[in-house]
């Protein structure tokens, strides 16, 4: 590798991080040094480098950079929502994930890498499990906690609100288009996954925090020309990454004393069981929701013990007799 201008050892280690490509030749150094230094079967090494493969087919094909050192966090976010949308699997992706994270642990060892963009990226949970869930009180807490004195104050609140009162996901929320926003109707319209488009209805107080963002702190932003119609923006004028707002997230949860391990997705995840344990019918969530089957929705139906019991007393006409 050629080094120069690369005065000593301090500044060698960032030009060579700053020269190395991913390339289908990094890519054979790495199988070699699975198969050599850590003895991995045949078999093992195609899967590891057909995963690095997968992101260099992904840079290329979006023609993006495949210059290590421009390869960030919110690269390796955009692969993993770009399998998404080819509906690759959960199981799938955690193994890519694996074969990524494995690579860059590879290019930090060689000098190859400064930093690991995968560091904070989160396998995809696998198997169908409950979905963790804020109650009413907890949601509140966390969106009175919000400093409206700060710079992002408005704009943060009104992710919280829009987040929970109309369960959008957070790729959704970070798309959202002001063009998007039916203010008369009391709607949203929202592309969700391959881009399937439905109508999303937001309350009025939810509507409101909305427009005294977009009508207050967003007005004192300059939007960059690809962000113009953008609602959430940052303070340079770009929309926001999905980290942004996990991070947000996880810290209105830490400053209220919510022990839970929650993302996002928790606010949708509330949103559904919240109408549904309030007796809203399932086809309407589940339209709401744009998911593409009713099965995907019956997930959210659990219900918590306290209002089993409070139904059966208040149904079961034996009970019902014996509170008369």
């Amino acid at each position: 590798m050629d080094s120069r201008g690369c005065a000593d050892k301090h500044t060698l280690f960032f030009c060579m991080a700053s020269s190395a490509n991913l390339s289908p030749n990094l890519i054979k150094h790495y199988a070699d040094h699975l198969r050599l230094e850590l003895s991995l079967s045949d078999n093992s090494v195609e899967a590891y480098c057909h995963d690095v493969g997968l992101l260099l087919q992904y840079l290329e094909n979006q023609k993006q950079s495949t210059n290590i050192g421009d390869i960030k966090q919110e690269t390796i976010e955009n692969f993993f929502a770009y399998l998404y949308d080819l509906n690759i699997g959960a199981t799938s992706q955690a193994r890519i994930l694996s074969g990524v994270k494995s690579f860059w642990r590879y290019l930090i060892q060689e000098n190859l890498a400064e930093k690991d963009p995968t560091e904070l990226i989160v396998s995809p949970s696998l198997g169908r499990h409950l979905p963790e869930v804020l109650s009413f009180e907890e949601i509140q807490m966390m969106i009175d906690s919000i400093d409206l004195s700060q710079p992002n104050g408005h704009r943060n609140k009104a992710m919280i609100e829009v987040m929970y009162g109309c369960g959008l996901r957070v790729s959704e929320l970070i798309g959202l288009q002001i063009s998007n926003i039916f203010k008369e109707d009391g709607f949203l319209r929202i592309f969700g996954k391959g881009s399937k488009e439905r109508l999303v209805p937001i309350g009025d107080s939810s509507l409101k925090i909305l427009f005294q963002y977009i009508e207050g702190a967003r007005m004192h932003i300059n939007p960059k020309p690809k962000y113009t119609d953008t609602v959430f923006l940052n303070s340079r004028g770009t929309g926001l990454t999905r980290q942004t707002v996990f991070l947000l997230v996880k810290d209105l949860a830490e400053r209220n004393g919510i022990h839970k391990t929650i993302s996002p997705h928790t606010f949708r995840h509330s949103f559904a069981t919240h109408l549904l344990e309030g007796g809203a019918n399932l086809l309407a969530v589940q339209q709401m929701l744009g998911h593409a089957s009713v099965s995907t929705t019956e997930i959210y139906t659990h219900i918590s013990d306290d209002l089993l019991r409070e139904t059966l007393m208040d149904y079961h006409p034996r009970l019902m007799k014996d509170k008369r």
